[in-house]
């Protein structure tokens, strides 16, 4: 590999850490910070946040997930040949977090937020529970990252790219969690504390698949 290729390489895993610090730093504040805020703001203050601070937050959200994952495309098309099942999975827990944000969050919290027309209190929910759905997926995609990269045994990174039971077990699960996503119920992602607790509980479950199945 020539000197120009490493540094064109390593420049998009720059950028796709760039961009993922912004997209998951959004996701974060997002579902931590401004939802607490919004049920304690005073009318006035709720009425200003959302026609001020909440689309500004959103723009930085959506292209900071489009960005994260122009890039992450660019690196896979390079990893074609080393795949294993952590790159796999990562790479499709951050696809549906991207398609999460741009065909159901984004156009739901813009009915919400006044900014198209529609039912405010139903789009607010659908948005929201997509979201909580990402956090939830956030912290195996983060464990994916590191993981594929390292060549250890006992995080189950022998287990290649083939259609082994372990991958078709997690992607059985992802599968699922996303049709919640998209037509079931918050239940434990309800609170600030359920959804981290889930979200590592889930990557906890992600290694076990993948060493013991």
């Amino acid at each position: 590999m020539c000197i120009r290729d490493s540094l064109i390489g390593f420049l998009f895993r720059w950028s796709h850490f760039l961009f993922g610090i912004t997209w998951i730093g959004m996701l974060y504040y997002f579902n931590f910070i401004q939802g607490g805020y919004f049920k304690q703001a005073s009318a006035e203050g709720l009425a200003d946040a959302k026609a001020k601070l909440a689309p500004s937050a959103l723009w930085w959200f959506r292209w900071g997930a489009m960005g994260t994952f122009i890039t992450g495309l660019a690196l896979l098309g390079k990893l074609a040949i080393g795949l294993n099942n952590y790159i796999i999975v990562g790479a499709v827990f951050g696809t549906i977090m991207f398609l999460n944000v741009w065909l159901i969050i984004w156009p739901n919290q813009k009915i919400a937020l006044g900014m198209a027309e529609g039912d405010a209190p139903a789009a607010g929910a659908k948005a929201l529970l997509a979201s909580r759905h990402n956090v939830l997926y956030s912290a195996p995609m983060a464990f994916c990252m590191l993981a594929s990269g390292h060549p250890d045994p006992s995080l189950g990174w022998s287990l290649y790219s083939s259609m082994s039971n372990s991958l078709i077990v997690m992607l059985v699960i992802i599968a699922a969690l996303q049709a919640n996503a998209m037509f079931g119920k918050q239940g434990p992602l309800t609170t600030v504390k359920g959804v981290i607790h889930a979200s590592l509980g889930l990557t906890a479950v992600m290694v076990l698949v993948f060493n013991y199945v």
